[in-house]
C-alpha cells in the first residue's frame, strides 16, 4: 500500500495586528514545512522581514501570501532579514532586484556566503568537520551523496545595504523597532523590537516550540551566545512574539525559560557522558547524549548541536579536548 503524500503547502497571509502581516511561505523540509516572513505598515508601503526560501515557485508563494492580505511587492520598501539562513535570506536577491528596496542584514554572514556562493564547497566543509569529530568514512560517503546536486535554497548573493547592529531603528507606522543581536543560532541572528506595544520579532531565537540549533564552526561558542541572547531578551519583557515559525505566542518568558532549561539540561547531560571516564568522539558521544542512535535526518543538527556544547564546556573548564585527529573528548581534570 503507498503512503499518503505530504499536503502541499501553500503560501498562506493573515493579519495578527492592524498594520502587521503574517506570511507563511512553504518550506520542502520534513518537520518544518513552512516558515514566517512578516510585513509591517510603513507610510506607503511596507517593511518586509525575513523573506522564505528560493526554490522553484518561492516567489509565486510570496506573492500569493501577499496579495490575501491586500499587499503586493512592489510596496516594499525595506527588507530586514533576522539572518542569513537561506529559509530567511533566500529570495532577498530576487526581492532587491524587482521593487529596487534596501537590504538590511547583520554583517557576520559568512556562513551564509559559502554556501550560497560554493554549495559544493559547503557540503566540503561540513565533511571535513564531520571527519574531524569521528564519523565513519561510509557514513561521510553517503552524506556526499545525498547532498551532491542540492540547492542552496539562496537565489543569488546580495550584500546588505546597512549593517543590522544593535541600536539600528526601524522606522514603522506602528512605532519604531530597536535592533537587538541575538547570536546563537546563527552569528548573524537580530531581533527587532518594539517598546511602547512590548512587540518581538524573534526570527529563530524564539520559536513556538523549543527547537535549539546552532551554527557551529563560525563563531567562539555558539551555545554561550545564545544563552547570552536568552538574558537579553528577557530583559526586554516583550508580551507578544512574532516567530520566524509557527504561530505568534504571549507566554514570552516561559519560552526564555524552557529554552534556558534545556540548554542547561543538554550541558549537563554532555558532561555526564564525559564524567563516565571514557575518551570520546563528538560522533561516539551522540547516542549517549541522546539515548538514540544518530541516522542521517538527525546527523547534522545532532552533531553541530554537540560540538557547540562541548566547545562551550571547554571554554568554562568542563571538557578538555585532546590533540589529534579525530578530535577526542574527557572531563576536566
Amino acid at each position: 500500500m503507498s503512503q499518503p503524500s505530504r499536503k502541499r503547502e501553500v503560501g498562506r497571509g493573515e493579519r495578527v495586528l492592524p498594520g502587521v502581516w503574517r506570511l507563511r511561505l512553504p518550506l520542502p523540509w520534513p518537520g518544518i514545512p513552512h516558515c514566517n516572513a512578516w510585513a509591517l505598515a510603513a507610510g506607503d508601503g511596507i517593511v518586509l522581514v525575513d523573506t522564505g526560501l528560493h526554490e522553484p515557485g518561492s516567489m509565486g508563494h510570496l506573492e500569493r501570501a501577499l496579495a490575501q492580505v491586500n499587499l503586493r511587492l512592489d510596496l516594499v520598501r525595506l527588507l530586514v532579514c533576522t539572518h542569513a539562513h537561506a529559509d530567511h535570506y533566500g529570495q532577498a536577491a530576487t526581492i532587491v532586484e524587482r521593487t529596487g528596496c534596501e537590504l538590511w542584514m547583520h554583517p557576520r554572514h559568512q556562513h551564509m556566503l559559502l554556501s550560497a556562493g560554493d554549495p559544493e564547497a559547503a557540503v566540503e566543509h561540513r565533511i571535513e568537520i564531520a571527519r574531524q569529530s569521528g564519523v565513519p568514512d561510509a557514513a561521510l560517503r553517503g552524506y556526499g551523496e545525498r547532498s551532491g546536486g542540492a540547492r542552496s535554497g539562496v537565489a543569488a548573493v546580495v550584500a546588505p545595504d546597512r549593517p543590522l547592529v544593535s541600536g539600528v531603528e526601524i522606522h514603522t507606522d506602528l512605532g519604531t523597532f530597536r535592533v537587538f543581536e541575538t547570536p546563537g543560532h546563527a552569528p548573524s541572528h537580530v531581533c527587532l523590537y518594539q517598546e511602547d506595544r512590548r512587540l518581538l520579532i524573534s526570527g529563530d531565537h524564539l520559536l513556538g516550540r523549543v527547537s535549539l540549533y546552532y551554527e557551529y564552526g563560525y563563531s567562539p561558542d555558539p551555545t554561550g551566545e545564545f544563552l547570552h541572547s536568552l538574558d537579553l531578551v528577557q530583559e526586554l519583557d516583550a508580551r507578544l512574539c512574532l516567530a520566524g515559525h509557527g504561530r505568534t505566542f504571549t507566554d514570552v518568558q516561559a519560552h526564555v525559560d524552557a529554552n534556558r532549561s534545556l540548554v542547561h539540561e543538554r550541558l549537563d547531560r554532555v558532561a555526564e557522558v564525559l564524567a563516565s571516564g571514557d575518551v570520546l568522539t563528538a560522533y561516539e558521544a551522540i547516542p549517549r547524549i541522546y539515548g538514540r542512535e544518530i541516522t542521517p535526518e538527525t546527523a547534522n543538527w545532532w552533531l553541530s548541536e554537540t560540538l557547540s556544547y562541548l566547545r562551550h564546556l571547554e571554554l568554562t573548564g568542563r571538557a578538555h579536548r585532546l590533540d589529534g585527529l579525530p578530535e577526542r573528548w574527557r572531563a576536566a581534570a
